[in-house]
C-alpha cells in the first residue's frame, strides 16, 4: 500500500464531503446551534416551571376538623388555598365528624434526611382513599389533608393526632402542595415537642430522643458532574456517529449512484489504498464534528444552569480525556459504516443499511442514565458501553490509570476488528462496482494453501484472542489460578493459533518458525533470559511505579495462590506454559503477518502488542521492551525456540525469586522497591553479552520475506 496514494484518495474524499452541505450540517452547523438552543431551553424551561410553581398558590382540600391555630399556619406564607371538604363524598364527611372512620395503621418504613417517608405507603383499599383519589385526580383540588376524629382533643391532651396527605406524584402542583403542607406541618409538630417538654418539666430534645442529621459529602463540582456524564456520552456518541454516517454513506453508496467508483476502481490504485483514503476522510470529517461537538457542550454547559441552582463545573482536563476516549469509538463506528455502506447501491440503500446501526448504539448509551451501573472489570470490555461509563466516571472524579488503560485496549481490539472487516469488504470489487453479493460471502474461511498471514489477521487474531482471554479469564477466576492459567493459555492463546494457521491453510513450519537452534543462538537465548528482566523491571518500573495492589497480585500470581504451590509446578505454568502459548501467538502468527512490513516494524508492532496483551498500564513498558528483544531473537534466530527460551527463563526466575527468600536476601533484594543499581549493571552486561552473539548468528534476515 502506497501512503501517497492514500494521503491523495483521502484528500479528493474529504474535499468532495465538505462540499455536501448536509456534511457540514452535521459536523459543524448542528452542534452550534442545536446543543445552546436545546439546553438552554430546557434551563430556562425548567427555571419558568419552578419559578410558576412557587409563585402559585396550592389548592389543598381539607377534610376534618382544622384547628384554629394550624390553620393560621398553613396560611401565613401565603402560599395556600385552604379548601373546607371540597370533594369528600357526604358518608366521608359524616363519618369523620361523628369519629366512626378511624386513622389507618402507620406502616414502618425509613425517613429521608428531610423526615419525609423515603417510601411512601401504599394507597389503602378503602373509600375514603378511593375518594380522595378522585378529588386529586380530577384535580379539584391539588392535594387533600385528612384531619382524623378528635385531631385538636388528641393534640391538647398529650396524645397523638394523625394527619394525612394525599397528592398525585405524577403532578408537579400536586407534589409542591403536599411540600408545602407537609413542611408545616413538621414545623408544628416541632413547636407542639417543645412545649409538652416545658409544660412537663422534660429536657429539651426529650420527645425526639435521637437527633438524626445528614450531610452530602459531594462537591458542587461532583453533583453538577453526574449530571454532565449523564448527558455527554450520549449526545457526543451519537452526534458524532451521525457525522460520520452521512460522509460514509456519501463516499461508497453514493459513489456508486454518481458512477464515480468504477472510475476509481479502473485507475492503478489497490482496494487497501481506496479504503485507507476513505476511512481516513470519513473518520477526519467525524473527528471534526466531535471536537465541535465537545466545544459546543463544553460552552453550554459553563453558561447554564441545568438545574435551578445548580452550577455546572468541570476542568478542561475532563473534555480532554473524554475527547481521548471518542477516538477509539470513532474507529470502530465509522469503519463498520464504510464496510456496511458497501454493500448499498444507492443513496437511499445506504441509509437503510446503516440506520439501524446507528439506531443501535442508543441501548447501550443509556447506561449513563441508569441508577447504579458503574464501570468495573466485567463491563471494560463492552464495546460503547465501556467509553461511556468511563466518560461518566471522568466527570464524576471516578476513574483510574489502569481502568482508562483497558477500556482505550479494549476499544482499539474493537477498532481493529471493524478496520479488518472494512478493509476485506473493499477487496471485493464485486461489492464496490455495485454486483449482488451477500454480506455472509464476505466471511470466507476457506483454506488456500501456499498463502501467508497479513498485518489484517495479525491485527484481528490479536483482538479477538484479547476479548476470548479476558473474559475467559474471569469466568474462570473461580476455580483457582492454575486451572484458569492452564486454560487461558492452552485454550485462548494456542489453540485459536493452531486452528487459525489450519483453516488458512497456512504452513506450520513458515508460520511458527518452527526450526532447529544454533549452539550460538541457543547461549543467546539463555543469556538474554536469564538477564532481560534486570533491565526492563529494573529501568522501565522506576518510570510508571506500579502501585501496591498490582504488586500483591503478581506475587500471587507468581506463587500460584495464597498458599505457595510447589515450585515445579509454578514453573510449568508461569514459564513453560506461557513461553509455549505467547510465544506461538506473538512472535509466531502475528509476527508472521507483520513480516511484509519489514524487520523493525514488524519486531516493534509484535512488541507492542506483546505489552498491550498484559492488560496494565504499570506493566506496559516492561513488557513492552522484554517483547522487543524476544521478537529480534527469533527474528535473528529464525527460531521460535530461542523466543521460547527467553520467555520461560525470565519468567522462572521470577517465580523462583518470589519463593526463596534467602536468594533475595543475597541478591540486595529484600526490602526495596525497585532494582538495585548493581544488579541493573551485571544483568546489562549479560544482556549486551547475549545481543553480541546475535550479532554473530548471520546476515539480518527474515524467516521469509512476502
Amino acid at each position: 500500500m502506497r501512503p501517497a496514494t492514500v494521503w491523495i484518495i483521502f484528500r479528493k474524499e474529504l474535499l468532495e464531503a465538505l462540499r455536501d452541505r448536509r456534511t457540514i450540517f452535521m459536523m459543524i452547523g448542528l452542534p452550534i446551534l442545536l446543543y445552546p438552543l436545546l439546553m438552554i431551553g430546557m434551563s430556562r424551561l425548567q427555571e419558568g416551571q419552578e419559578a410558576a410553581q412557587t409563585a402559585r398558590a396550592s389548592r389543598v382540600a381539607v377534610w376534618g376538623e382544622l384547628p384554629a391555630e394550624l390553620e393560621a399556619r398553613l396560611l401565613k406564607p401565603g402560599k395556600m388555598e385552604l379548601l373546607g371538604w371540597k370533594g369528600a363524598p357526604q358518608g366521608i364527611r359524616d363519618g369523620l365528624k361523628a369519629s366512626r372512620l378511624d386513622a389507618p395503621p402507620t406502616p414502618p418504613f425509613d425517613y429521608d434526611a428531610d423526615d419525609r417517608p423515603a417510601k411512601p405507603p401504599k394507597l389503602p383499599d378503602a373509600d375514603w382513599a378511593r375518594a380522595a383519589q378522585k378529588a386529586v385526580l380530577e384535580r379539584e383540588a391539588d392535594a387533600v389533608v385528612i384531619l382524623w376524629p378528635r385531631f385538636e382533643e388528641r393534640m391538647k391532651g398529650g396524645d397523638k393526632a394523625v394527619a394525612s396527605i394525599l397528592y398525585d406524584s405524577v403532578r408537579a402542583e400536586s407534589r409542591k402542595a403536599r411540600d408545602r403542607v407537609s413542611d408545616q406541618l413538621r414545623l408544628y409538630r416541632m413547636d407542639l415537642q417543645r412545649e409538652r417538654e416545658r409544660q412537663r418539666g422534660l429536657p429539651a430534645g426529650f420527645a425526639l430522643g435521637v437527633e438524626i442529621q445528614s450531610n452530602n459529602v459531594a462537591s458542587e463540582q461532583r453533583k453538577s458532574g453526574l449530571l454532565v456524564g449523564m448527558l455527554l456520552p450520549y449526545m457526543l456518541i451519537l452526534f458524532s456517529a451521525m457525522s460520520g454516517f452521512y460522509a460514509a454513506i456519501d463516499m461508497t453508496a453514493g459513489e456508486k449512484e454518481r458512477g464515480t467508483m468504477q472510475t476509481l476502481l479502473c485507475a492503478p490504485v489497490e482496494a487497501l489504498e481506496i479504503i485507507g483514503g476513505k476511512f481516513l476522510a470519513v473518520w477526519s470529517i467525524a473527528m471534526i464534528a466531535t471536537v465541535v461537538n465537545l466545544l459546543s457542550l463544553a460552552m453550554t454547559f459553563t453558561r447554564l444552569k441545568l438545574l435551578p441552582g445548580m452550577e455546572v463545573s468541570a476542568p478542561p482536563s475532563s473534555y480532554l480525556v473524554a475527547f481521548l476516549m471518542l477516538i477509539p469509538i470513532s474507529l470502530m463506528v465509522n469503519a463498520v459504516f464504510l464496510a456496511v455502506g458497501a454493500f448499498a447501491k444507492d443513496f437511499k440503500d445506504g441509509q437503510n443499511f446503516l440506520t439501524p446501526i446507528l439506531m443501535s448504539l442508543l441501548a447501550p448509551l443509556t447506561v449513563t442514565m441508569t441508577p447504579g451501573i458503574e464501570l468495573n472489570g466485567y463491563l471494560a470490555f463492552v464495546p460503547v458501553v465501556n467509553i461511556a461509563l468511563l466518560i461518566k466516571g471522568v466527570f464524576l472524579g471516578e476513574w483510574a490509570a489502569d481502568m482508562l488503560f483497558l477500556v482505550l485496549l479494549s476499544s482499539l481490539c474493537y477498532a481493529s476488528i471493524a478496520l479488518v472487516f472494512a478493509a476485506h469488504v473493499f477487496e471485493r470489487n464485486p461489492v464496490l462496482l455495485g454486483g449482488k453479493e451477500a454480506l455472509s460471502s464476505v466471511f470466507d474461511f476457506s483454506r488456500r494453501p501456499g498463502s501467508r498471514p497479513t498485518p489484517g489477521v495479525s491485527l484481528l487474531v490479536f483482538a479477538a484472542v484479547l476479548v476470548l482471554a479476558f473474559y475467559g479469564s474471569l469466568s474462570l477466576a473461580r476455580f483457582g489460578l492454575p486451572v484458569m492459567l492452564a486454560v487461558t493459555q492452552y485454550g485462548f492463546f494456542l489453540a485459536p493459533v493452531v486452528l487459525v494457521i489450519y483453516l488458512k491453510g497456512y504452513d506450520f513450519t513458515d508460520t511458527l518458525n518452527l526450526r532447529g537452534l544454533s549452539w550460538r543462538g541457543a547461549a543467546a537465548s539463555v543469556l538474554i533470559g536469564v538477564s532481560a528482566w534486570t533491565v526492563a523491571g529494573g529501568l522501565l518500573v522506576r518510570l510508571l511505579p506500579p502501585p501496591e495492589s498490582l504488586q500483591k497480585a503478581m506475587e500471587r500470581l507468581l506463587m500460584l495462590d495464597d498458599k505457595p504451590a510447589p515450585l515445579w509446578e509454578a514453573w510449568l505454568l508461569v514459564a513453560i506454559t506461557p513461553a509455549l502459548c505467547e510465544e506461538s501467538l506473538f512472535r509466531g502468527l502475528i509476527m508472521s503477518g507483520f513480516r511484509r512490513l519489514g524487520k523493525w516494524p514488524a519486531i516493534l508492532a509484535t512488541g507492542l502488542l506483546f505489552g498491550l496483551a498484559h492488560a496494565s498500564i504499570y506493566r506496559l513498558l516492561p513488557t513492552l521492551a522484554l517483547g522487543v528483544v524476544f521478537g529480534y531473537t527469533v527474528w535473528k534466530t529464525r527460531s521460535i525456540v530461542a523466543g521460547m527460551i527467553c520467555h520461560a527463563l525470565n519468567n522462572g526466575l521470577m517465580a523462583t525469586l518470589a519463593r526463596s527468600k534467602d536468594l533475595i536476601e543475597q541478591m540486595g533484594l529484600s526490602g526495596q522497591k525497585y532494582v538495585p543499581w548493581a544488579i541493573i549493571a551485571g544483568g546489562a552486561v549479560v544482556l549486551a553479552a547475549g545481543l553480541w552473539l546475535l550479532k554473530r548468528e548471520g546476515e539480518d534476515q527474515a524467516p521469509t520475506t512476502a
